[in-house]
């Protein structure tokens, strides 16, 4: 049997697939994915061959005509051909996987006790991949990298924020909230420099201390601390030089920096020539390298054949007990109290994490950049983190912008979970079970660049 995925994309409230693999009898029911409205998905279990299908869209039968179409005397449908999938000889268990930096994952449940409501995951303590598939895509990028430099990230057009470092943090956080920015570059005016850079860890930072000290949000606002008082007094008690990256600097060059510093965005800086103030043309992110990964080798895809794998044959991402890992995924529910949520982000040195419902169904994901929201109309000065829960502060957060995360299955190949990451607004991918939306991991822009970025050098 072949894992077999069937989308529909043209909206609706209800749809069911049905098909000739099952006598035309049973409806497989759809779900939205990617935190769309228009697309459903379901993955059925079918032989080689060639089969017929139907989808049930709102009680009425329809195709989808940008998929094969078969005409014959039982009417019109969609097709597909199921290939047997090739046998690959060499063997490596799950969790012998690299050591995952940045994961996403904490929670205070066990999911052996929230069993899948489609019956025990498969617990693959083998799977099947070529011994050389990850060398040779490793091998194979840092060639096409090194043609290529830091300049061709940068759009043709658009624009990028440097914050004054003497803004309030008020200021500077709403000035983050309002232009979407998880990361904004820091402006010393007095030495005409880049000084660092002010992210959401930042903000749960200020807020931790808010919640110590209580009288401080009650005093103004405005006689808050600047940015660059506060980088100073809380958070830069280890200070290391600021991080950056020329624009004829090679993409490799731009990986190594990324991944020996344990970074996910770099600030590209040029001087002109008889100058000493540099001049900021771009933040160069990890979905930047990776959207470059997916527009470079959309039509060429088996050049890089780790792309073609699926997410279950590679020792990448963060997974519940039932499928194993070298760590343990870990959920939250949407009662969790925002005191506790913060704290174990920063002292876990993750970004986000999954809540789940009572069934282990995905409700949502909560990210260290969902902070920023606070900053709308001052919100964080009234919100107190021990009574707050992650439920009553995403109602803040304008989740219809953009998608915040995407979902995908554990058949899902690598070259679409890149796809889904090289969206600006995408940090992490939930993987889900296709019927039941039943969380089983998560992978996040550091794991996938671990993975096929690894041994750059």
């Amino acid at each position: 049997m072949v894992h077999t995925h069937f989308v529909w994309s043209h909206g609706g409230n209800q749809v069911f697939l049905c098909g000739d693999f099952n006598g035309w009898l049973k409806y497989h029911q759809m779900v939205t994915v990617e935190g769309s409205l228009t697309t459903f998905m379901t993955i059925c279990d079918l032989p080689p061959g060639l089969h017929k299908f139907k989808f049930l869209v709102d009680g009425v039968w329809r195709i989808d005509e940008m998929q094969a179409i078969v005409e014959d005397e039982y009417g019109v449908n969609n097709v597909v051909v199921v290939e047997q999938p090739q046998l690959i000889p060499q063997m490596f268990p799950v969790n012998d996987g690299l050591p995952v930096m940045d994961i996403d994952g904490y929670g205070d449940r066990n999911h052996a006790d929230g069993a899948s409501t489609s019956g025990s995951v498969p617990n693959e303590l083998e799977v099947e991949i070529t011994g050389d598939d990850i060398q040779t895509t490793t091998r194979r990028l840092y060639r096409h990298f090194s043609s290529y430099k830091v300049y061709d990230l940068i759009p043709d057009s658009g624009k990028v924020f440097a914050l004054d470092d003497n803004m309030t943090v008020e200021e500077a956080f709403l000035v983050m909230h309002e232009e979407g920015l998880g990361v904004a570059p820091l402006w010393n005016a007095a030495n005409l420099q880049i000084s660092g850079m002010l992210t959401a860890s930042d903000f749960i930072m200020f807020l931790i201390e808010l919640q110590r000290n209580r009288a401080m949000a009650a005093s103004n606002v405005n006689q808050l601390s600047t940015i660059s008082a506060w980088k100073e007094g809380k958070l830069q008690l280890h200070r290391r030089p600021l991080i950056q990256i020329h624009p004829d600097d090679s993409l490799n060059h731009l990986a190594v920096r990324i991944l020996e510093n344990h970074i996910s965005s770099i600030p590209v800086l040029y001087v002109p020539e008889g100058s000493t103030c540099p001049q900021l043309l771009h933040v160069a992110y990890l979905s930047g390298l990776l959207e470059h990964v997916h527009r470079h080798f959309e039509h060429r895809i088996a050049y890089l054949p780790l792309l073609q794998r699926s997410i279950a044959s590679l020792p990448i991402g963060t997974w519940i007990r039932e499928v194993g890992g070298s760590r343990e995924l870990k959920t939250v529910s949407p009662n969790h109290l925002l005191n506790d949520a913060y704290r174990v982000l920063i002292d876990e040195h993750i970004s986000s994490v999954p809540i789940v419902d009572d069934k282990g169904t995905l409700v949502n994901v909560f990210c260290r950049s969902d902070v920023l929201s606070l900053a709308k109309n001052n919100a964080y000065v009234h919100v107190q983190l021990d009574q707050t829960t992650i439920s009553q502060a995403l109602q803040l957060v304008d989740t219809n912008t953009h998608d915040r995360f995407g979902i995908c299955t554990r058949s899902d190949t690598l070259y679409r979970v890149i796809g889904l990451l090289s969206d600006p607004g995408i940090r992490r991918v939930v993987v889900v079970e296709a019927a039941t939306r039943y969380v089983l991991g998560l992978i996040t822009l550091r794991d996938v660049f671990n993975l096929i970025f690894r041994d750059f050098s």
